[in-house]
């Protein structure tokens, strides 16, 4: 069993890397009122605590399955339900933000707008990455650790690739007003924030 532990080691710790994206959804604080802002922070921050919990569980089941003594096919099926999960999520969070509108900011929209693009090719990218997993051949230890390292490959680069448009959503008053949300304050203060 040893071949795909180290390989689902590195996989767990490109997800936590990707875990971080969106539980960075929050800033510093702020007491500038701005109630139409506040409002639009609200609707987005509440949205997203319920799919970044989603995103830490999926997350925790992977780091879970480096630890056991897993058999291919219990890796196979994991990975495949939290990427699953994850593709979820993000295309919930991208819905979150579309629904929400524009920010009520300079260049609201384009923000808005670049972001929503962003979610919901992160979402297409976990889908894609479970149809990979889906397909590695479980009998054979080598292949499926060859397998395994490709996938974590490509969620290193999805995990480090994939902030911009958010950080740009979240620049100056928008990341202030979110960090003003219970609901952000609670996603972002969960323990998959601070990894990577």
């Amino acid at each position: 069993m040893e071949g795909t532990k180290p390989v689902n080691k590195k996989l767990a710790a490109a997800l936590s890397g990707g875990a971080v994206l969106v539980l960075a959804l929050s800033g510093c604080s702020s007491d500038d009122g701005n109630d139409k802002l506040d409002s639009w922070a609200k609707q987005v921050c509440d949205a997203v605590k319920p799919q970044a919990q989603k995103i830490e569980d999926a997350n925790a089941a992977i780091q879970k399955q480096t630890s056991d003594n897993s058999t291919p096919e219990a890796v196979q099926k994991t990975d495949a339900k939290a990427f699953q999960d994850m593709s979820d999520a993000y295309e919930a969070i991208g819905t979150a933000v579309d629904n929400a509108g524009p920010p009520d900011v300079d260049d609201g929209k384009t923000k808005q707008t670049n972001a929503v693009k962003e979610l919901k090719g992160i979402s297409t990218s976990y889908a894609d990455l479970k149809k990979q997993v889906d397909k590695l051949d479980t009998k054979d230890q080598a292949k499926f650790a060859d397998g395994l390292k490709d996938v974590a490959t490509q969620l290193d680069k999805l995990s480090q690739s994939g902030n911009d448009a958010l950080k740009k959503l979240e620049e100056g008053d928008v990341g202030k007003a979110m960090s003003q949300q219970e609901s952000c304050k609670t996603a972002s203060g969960s323990p998959a924030a601070t990894k990577g």
